[in-house]
């Protein structure tokens, strides 16, 4: 659902010429919505269950935009 509202919000702030006072908000929202706790704790679940599911198949993105495994981050 992340994913989303995030590819959803940037096709809004690319197709829209609403002027970068517009983009402003949209950027402050998202993140407001993006650090609220109960959001961050439903994206732990999601991870946590899907991690359970695949393993180590599929490297997870972290949020400082690396991507790494289980096994690569315990070298």
């Amino acid at each position: 659902m992340k994913t989303f509202a995030l590819g959803a919000l940037v096709g809004y702030v690319f197709g829209t010429r609403a002027g970068r006072a517009r983009y402003e908000q949209i950027v402050r929202t998202y993140r407001k919505f993006a650090d609220h706790p109960a959001v961050q704790g439903a994206a732990g679940v999601v991870r946590a269950k899907v991690g359970a599911k695949v393993g180590e198949r599929v490297p997870f993105v972290h949020g400082n935009g690396h991507r790494t495994s289980e096994a690569a981050a315990s070298r």
